[in-house]
C-alpha cells in the first residue's frame, strides 16, 4: 500500500540553483558524475578570502614553537655583520693613523690592521655559514608545519568544500604557494635583515664619522621610501593576480590528467591544448608583468643611490681640499655608501619573494580559515548499547529539510523511521533526491532544520569515530588505494589482523579472485585499483565494510556500474553484508530492490510512496510503473 511520508513543501528545483551553495552545505547530485570543475573565474581575486590580519596570524603561529632558535639566528647575524662592517672603519684607521705612524718608524697600528683585517673576514665567513645552518633548519621546519596543516585541514573539511574547491587548487597550495614561502624563508629573509643591520650599523657609523655626510645619506632615503611603497603596492596587484593564474594552469593539468579515458574518448585534445594554452599565456603575462615592475623598481633606485654617491664624494673631495675633513674619513664614508646603496637591489629581490610570497600565504591562510560545514561537536555523545542480538540500529529522520542557501530546496521537510534491522531500497529519477538523503545520514552533510537520530541520538552529536563506526557508506565508485589488497580491506578496521581480513574475504565472496591474483592478498591494486576489475574492487569495498562491523550500511548505486555476472557476485556479497544491519540501498537497478523489506519512491524530494516491494508492485504507483518497464526491458 502506498503512502506519501513528505508533509509539505513543493520540492520543485531550479536547475540553476543546483550548482549553487547550500545553507549548511551543498547537496549531492544523486548519481555522482565525474565532478564539474568551476568555471575559470569561480575562485578568483576572492577565492577564499583571508580574514583580517589571518596571514600576520598564521606566520605568527608558524614562528612562535621555534622563538629560541629564531633569537639565535637572529644574533648570529648580527655578529656577522659587526664583522662585515668593520672593514672600512680599518681603511680609514688605516690612512688617517696607521700609514702615519709608519712613517714615524712606529709599524704597531699598520701590523695590527694587518692582522685585524683577515680576522674579520674569517669571523665573517664563520658566523655566516652557522647562521646559514641554523636559518635553514628553521625554515624546513616551518615549511614542514605549513604542509602538515593543509593537508590535515584538507582532509578536516566538509564534503560540500571539496565539491566546490578543486583537487587542483589544493595542490597548488601546498606546492607552488608553499614553494614562494620557502623562497622567502631562504633567501629573501636573509636579505631584509641584512639589509636592515646595514642600513642601521653604515648609518650609525657615517653619522659618527661626520655628522653631514650622514645626514646627506639620511635624506637619501626619502625618495627611495617613495619608491618602494610604489613597488609594493603595483607588485602586491600582480603577485595576487600570478597566483591565481598557476592555480588554473594546475588545475587544468589535474583535470585533464584525472580525466584522460574522455580526453580520449571524445577527441578533447587539441581543445585541452587550446585551453591550456590560454593559461599558459596568463601565467606568462603576469610573469613578465612582475619583472617589469621589478626592472622599475631597480633603475629608480640606481639613478637616486647613484646621485646621492656622487654628490657626496664631490662635496667631501671639497672639504678634503679645505682641510675639513680627513681623506681616510672620505674613503670610508665612500665605502660605507656603496655598501649602504648596493644592497639597494637585494632589497628589490626580497621585495619580490615578499610580494609573491605574501600573495601567496594569504591564499593559504584563506584556506585553513575555512571552518568545516559539518562540525565536530562540542561535548560529544557515545552511542547507546545495541538493542537485542542484531548489531542494527534504529534510524528517525525527525522533521527533516534541507535546502540551498539561496532557497532552493532539495529535501522539503519529511519525516521518517527506519527501525533496527530493516533493509530499505530507495528509488527515483536522477535529482529526486535519494543520494542527499543518505548522505545526510552518514552526516556527509547536515539537514537545514531537523534532526536525523540513530538510536535517539543526533548524529550531529555523536563523534566522527563513534559515527564512521556506527554508519558506513559504500557508493557507486569503489574507491581503492594504491596498496595491497589486504591493505584496502583492513581500512574498515584498522586493528583487525590478516586472519580477519580473510575471513571478511571469504564471507563476500571475494577470497577466490583474490588468491588468484599474482601476490594474493599482497597485490598492489595500483592507483584507484586500477589492477582489477569494477566488480572485483566493489567486493573489495564490501569486505570492507563487512569488517567495519557497522550498525547502519548505505549502498549508493553499489551495483549501477557493473556487468550482469559482477551485479549477481556483489548481490550476493550483499546480502552478507546486509544480515541484521539496518541499511540504505540507493538503487538504479530494481534487481537490487529485490533484497529490501522496503522501498521508498522519491520524486522531487518527495517520499511518494512507501511499503514492501510487492505491495507496490502489485499497486498502480509510481513503483509499480518502473518496475513493468523494468520488466519490458528484460525481454
Amino acid at each position: 500500500m502506498s503512502t506519501t511520508t513528505t508533509t509539505t513543501g513543493t520540492g520543485q528545483r531550479d536547475p540553476a540553483e543546483r550548482e549553487s551553495t547550500p545553507a549548511r552545505s551543498s547537496a549531492p547530485q544523486d548519481t555522482p558524475p565525474t565532478p564539474k570543475p568551476p568555471a575559470d573565474d569561480a575562485f578568483t581575486g576572492d577565492d577564499l578570502p583571508s580574514p583580517p590580519g589571518a596571514t600576520r596570524a598564521l606566520l605568527r603561529s608558524l614562528l612562535a614553537p621555534m622563538k629560541a632558535r629564531v633569537g639565535v639566528t637572529t644574533l648570529l647575524l648580527l655578529l656577522q655583520q659587526a664583522a662585515v662592517q668593520a672593514g672600512p672603519l680599518l681603511v680609514a684607521y688605516t690612512i688617517d693613523r696607521a700609514v702615519p705612524a709608519f712613517r714615524r718608524d712606529d709599524s704597531g697600528p699598520l701590523i695590527a690592521v694587518a692582522v685585524g683585517y683577515p680576522l674579520c673576514a674569517l669571523l665573517s665567513g664563520v658566523l655566516q655559514y652557522a647562521f646559514i645552518q641554523a636559518s635553514a633548519r628553521v625554515n624546513q621546519d616551518v615549511l614542514l608545519d605549513l604542509r602538515g596543516r593543509i593537508f590535515r585541514h584538507a582532509q578536516a573539511l566538509s564534503l560540500d568544500f571539496h565539491e566546490r574547491y578543486t583537487s587542483g587548487r589544493l595542490i597548488s597550495r601546498s606546492t607552488t604557494d608553499v614553494e614562494s614561502l620557502r623562497e622567502l624563508l631562504d633567501e629573501g629573509l636573509q636579505e631584509l635583515i641584512t639589509v636592515v643591520l646595514s642600513f642601521v650599523y653604515i648609518l650609525a657609523t657615517l653619522l659618527w664619522l661626520d655628522l653631514s655626510l650622514g645626514a646627506v645619506a639620511v635624506a637619501s632615503f626619502g625618495p627611495l621610501y617613495v619608491l618602494v611603497r610604489m613597488y609594493q603596492r603595483r607588485a602586491g596587484r600582480v603577485y595576487g593576480i600570478r597566483s591565481t593564474a598557476i592555480a588554473a594552469v594546475i588545475v587544468k593539468f589535474v583535470e585533464t590528467v584525472n580525466g584522460i579515458r574522455p580526453v580520449r574518448a571524445f577527441r578533447r585534445e587539441k581543445v585541452n591544448e587550446r585551453e591550456f594554452a590560454g593559461l599558459n599565456h596568463s601565467h606568462e603575462r603576469t610573469n613578465g608583468d612582475a619583472l617589469l615592475e621589478m626592472a622599475r623598481y631597480v633603475v629608480g633606485s640606481r639613478l637616486v643611490a647613484n646621485t646621492t654617491v656622487a654628490a657626496i664624494v664631490l662635496w667631501g673631495a671639497y672639504r678634503v681640499a679645505s682641510g675639513s675633513l680627513e681623506l681616510g674619513v672620505l674613503a670610508a664614508a665612500v665605502l660605507y655608501l656603496r655598501r649602504l646603496y648596493d644592497p639597494i637591489d637585494r632589497l628589490g629581490m626580497f621585495l619580490n619573494s615578499y610580494q609573491s610570497a605574501a600573495a601567496s600565504l594569504e591564499k593559504v591562510a584563506g584556506l585553513l580559515a575555512q571552518t568545516p560545514s559539518v562540525p565536530e561537536p562540542a561535548h560529544p555523545r557515545e552511542l547507546p548499547p545495541a538493542r537485542g542480538d542484531l548489531p542494527g540500529r534504529e534510524v528517525v529522520f525527525e522533521d527533516v529539510r534541507f535546502a540551498y542557501r539561496t532557497g532552493g530546496e532539495v529535501l522539503p521537510p519529511f519525516a521518517l523511521t527506519l527501525p533496527a534491522g530493516q533493509t530499505v531500497a530507495v528509488v527515483g529519477a536522477t535529482g529526486a533526491g535519494k543520494s542527499t538523503l543518505a548522505k545526510l545520514l552518514a552526516r556527509f552533510y547536515d539537514p537545514t532544520d531537523g534532526r536525523v537520530l540513530l538510536d535517539g541520538v543526533d548524529l550531529r552529536d555523536l563523534s566522527t569515530p563513534a559515527l564512521r563506526r556506527g554508519v558506513v557508506m559504500v557508493t557507486q565508485e569503489a574507491f581503492l588505494f594504491s596498496g595491497t589488497v589486504a591493505d584496502n580491506i583492513a581500512i574498515g578496521s584498522p586493528d583487525a589482523d590478516r586472519a580477519d581480513v580473510e575471513r571478511a574475504a571469504k564471507a563476500i565472496g571475494a577470497h577466490e579472485f583474490i588468491s588468484s591474483l599474482p601476490d594474493g592478498y599482497d597485490t598492489d591494486v595500483r592507483k584507484r585499483g586500477g589492477r582489477i576489475s569494477a566488480g572485483q574492487r566493489q567486493l573489495v569495498a564490501f569486505a570492507r565494510a563487512l569488517l567495519a562491523d557497522p550498525a547502519v550500511l548505505i549502498l549508493d548505486e553499489a551495483t549501477s556500474s557493473l556487468d550482469i555476472p559482477g551485479e549477481r557476485a556483489v548481490q550476493h556479497a550483499m546480502s552478507t553484508v546486509l544480515k541484521g544491519r539496518t541499511a540504505v540501498v540507493i538503487a538504479h537497478r530494481l534487481s537490487t530492490v529485490e533484497i529490501a523489506d522496503r522501498v521508498l519512491v522519491m520524486e522531487h524530494g518527495h517520499i511518494i510512496e512507501d511499503g514492501h516491494p510487492a505491495e507496490l508492485i502489485a499497486g498502480t504507483g509510481k513503483f509499480a510503473a518502473l518496475h513493468q518497464a523494468w520488466r519490458d526491458s528484460l525481454a
